[in-house]
């Protein structure tokens, strides 16, 4: 195993529980921009409509894997400027 995917395993463990918590925050705050007064709904609130449940689910999956593609971009990066060579 190279010595770059070594180090990296701990620290892409820390950076994606950042990520999400970054990611969480972001989608929070786009859902409140776009207008909404209440939080995002789940799947099954029966209260809420299909087209709200399904916008709310595609901006937050797209908002945490563009999050997650940054920061594991970023991590991998550091990693290859560290010991010289690119994790994977």
């Amino acid at each position: 195993m190279k010595a770059s995917k070594t180090v990296y395993k701990p620290v892409g463990l820390v950076l994606g529980a950042l990520s999400g918590a970054v990611a969480g925050a972001l989608f929070k705050q786009a859902w409140k921009t776009l207008g909404h007064d209440r939080d995002a709904p789940d799947a099954t609130d029966e209260d809420r409509g299909w087209s709200e449940v399904l916008v709310a689910a595609v901006l937050q999956g797209a908002l945490f894997a563009g999050v997650k593609a940054a920061v594991d971009r970023g991590g991998a990066a550091a990693i290859r400027r560290l010991t010289g060579t690119w994790p994977g």
